[in-house]
């Protein structure tokens, strides 16, 4: 699939020739992405050893997106064995198993602990390796008892929440491609608008930035199944969009209703202290209200349907996600209740980051209690912080 989409250029099947290639590109200053088959653990141990023979290290910048949301069966697979080997062992001798992919973890750590001791920069995407890795005994913690890596939320991702940017998704229910290019383009529009609007500079990058992937997706063959599209949209170009697609609708631009929603993985929808809300400061990040606020507030502006569901992510018991539904159907009591529902969806979590003290959030909220007609929102007070200090 990542082929077929584009999304690499080429594909090795040993760590030898993924690292002569690597070699190759950067010789040329070429831009190349690469896929290897293999364990992404032999992939990081190769590298670790290249640079050890010959100190050269080949990876300036690292992470690692190793699904380990059920690591013990079938989340991830150990270094020490092959592929149907584990499938056999993790269900004979769990137990086995279970230690062969804590030890294998611990490789794994100790092989990005050598990199990044040698130069890397490293931080984790989040799907639950530096929760297991640690759980395993991995080289990872702090003396405070946190990582000493930063996940990705924490060091880039959290801002572009915070200014309300996720990733909104909708389906095209009759199936048709042209449906799907019409909404490409309706949704390119309303960015170029709220372009021309003097945003502020991070909000202007971010559309700038999502403008070309909406403008590029159809091109890069991204539809696998439905004729469905995902873009990292704010509270305003959400509800835009809606109104637009709804608009065409009605207008018969599209033939056939239109299925809203988005990723858990957004501003508001997911309470994670290992992911999504990893940069929740004020001790809240281990509270799962958030997604549960959610998903009643769009219950009663209007969703379609709502879910409420645990997992998703990082693992069962790490994590609470809320979701949602929203037909568009061409009809004005669809539009409305379109607009009320994305409003909430969007502004419950950057108002939480507000009151976290973000300042991008507290910026893109003042927007919205601005522009958003019968907004009445709670603001954070700060205090000075020497005066707790004394309490």
């Amino acid at each position: 699939k990542q082929w077929y989409q584009r999304r690499v250029r080429g594909v090795c099947d040993t760590v030898e020739d993924c690292i002569s290639v690597v070699q190759e590109a950067r010789k040329n200053k070429a831009v190349l992405s690469i896929g290897n088959y293999g364990n992404v653990e032999s992939l990081w141990e190769g590298l670790a050893e290249y640079t050890r023979r010959t100190g050269e290290n080949l990876v300036e910048l690292g992470s690692d997106q190793t699904s380990l949301h059920n690591p013990f069966n079938g989340g991830y697979y150990p270094v020490q064995m092959g592929y149907e080997e584990s499938n056999q062992l993790m269900t004979t001798d769990p137990e086995r198993f279970r230690g062969l992919v804590q030890e294998s973890l611990r490789r794994h750590v100790a092989a990005v602990n050598y990199l990044c001791s040698q130069g890397t920069h490293f931080w984790d995407y989040g799907n639950a390796f530096l929760l297991e890795a640690s759980r395993a005994g991995a080289d990872l913690m702090k003396e405070d008892g946190t990582f000493i890596y930063p996940t990705y939320i924490q060091l880039t991702l959290g801002d572009v929440f915070s200014l309300g940017f996720g990733p909104f998704r909708w389906v095209c229910t009759s199936g048709e491609p042209g449906d799907l290019e019409k909404s490409d383009q309706i949704a390119a529009r309303v960015i170029r608008e709220q372009l021309s609007e003097d945003p502020s500079p991070e909000v202007a990058g971010n559309l700038s930035d999502n403008l070309q992937w909406i403008e590029e997706a159809g091109k890069n063959k991204m539809v696998v199944g439905s004729q469905a599209r995902i873009l990292y949209s704010n509270q305003a170009g959400r509800a835009r969009i809606a109104t637009a697609f709804n608009e065409a609708i009605a207008s018969g631009e599209i033939s056939a209703p239109i299925m809203l929603s988005r990723d858990h993985h957004d501003v508001s929808g997911t309470d994670s202290p290992f992911r999504e809300t990893s940069n929740i400061t004020d001790g809240s990040m281990w509270c799962a209200d958030m997604a549960v606020q959610n998903v009643i507030g769009g219950a009663v502006r209007g969703a379609t349907y709502v879910s409420i569901h645990n997992g998703g992510g990082v693992g069962w018991g790490e994590v609470m996600n809320g979701g949602f539904g929203m037909l568009l159907d061409g009809s004005k009591e669809a539009g409305e209740k379109a607009v009320s529902m994305l409003h909430w969806d969007v502004s419950n979590g950057v108002n939480r980051r507000a009151w976290d003290g973000h300042p991008l959030a507290k910026e893109a909220i003042q927007v919205t209690q601005d522009s958003v007609p019968g907004y009445n929102l709670t603001v954070c007070n700060e205090t000075n912080p020497a005066l707790l200090q004394n309490l």
